[in-house]
């Protein structure tokens, strides 16, 4: 399957680093970027490694479902 990107996202994501660090030093967490068709999701220690990509429902679910965990 060959999946074209959206317009909105051929612009390069503005990463922000999740609040609930678990390192001492705030580098063991996860970064998220978003635009309008997509939740990109990566390890923030290795940024320039492969990340994960979520329709913006999904990640919601997901998000949702881990906050009851």
């Amino acid at each position: 399957m060959i999946v074209k990107p959206a317009s909105e996202d051929t612009v390069e994501p503005k990463w922000f680093k999740s609040s609930h660090s678990s390192g001492t030093e705030g580098d063991s967490c996860v970064e998220v970027a978003t635009t309008p068709a997509t939740v990109h999701v990566r390890d923030s220690k290795n940024a320039e490694g492969p990340s994960l990509r979520f329709a913006p429902n999904a990640w919601a679910d997901f998000v949702t479902y881990a906050a009851r965990v």
